[in-house]
């Protein structure tokens, strides 16, 4: 008599070629918008420490000049001493706040709009200004 030999197999195991170049196209997307995203970002932490670095100033002029300084020193133009919010705080100094939003377009129609504010007060509240009725 014969034996029947089995052979069992083994499953296989790995990423279709389908499969790899649909992976490597959500990296190259997550790239390209991450590479658009992130001089937001470092010009938001450049603003903050800017704001931070001019809020020892004695008056808001000094603030709003020390600000300015800062400003051409970090190369970044979305916020200028005029567009900070100097408010007054119980401690005798002066609290900071801007806020602004960057319009990033991806494709055709497609943007991201990312909205940054700051803040050198305690409790992290931003203070806006008023809008102007026009």
């Amino acid at each position: 008599m014969s034996k029947i030999q089995y052979s069992t197999f083994k499953k296989q195991q790995g990423i279709t070629l389908i499969g790899l170049i649909m992976a490597i196209a959500v990296i190259i997307v997550l790239a390209m918008i991450a590479m658009k995203v992130v001089p937001t970002m470092i010009e938001y932490n450049s603003i903050t420490k800017a704001m931070n670095n001019a809020k020892n100033g004695a008056t808001p002029r000094e603030i709003q000049i020390s600000f300015d300084k800062q400003r051409e020193v970090g190369y970044f133009d979305a916020v200028t001493a005029k567009d900070l919010v100097i408010v007054k705080n119980n401690d005798g100094g002066f609290d900071l706040n801007f806020s602004y939003s960057k319009k990033i377009p991806l494709v055709g129609p497609a943007s991201i709009l990312m909205e940054y504010s700051g803040t050198t007060a305690k409790n992290g509240v931003v203070v806006t200004k008023p809008a102007r009725a026009d």
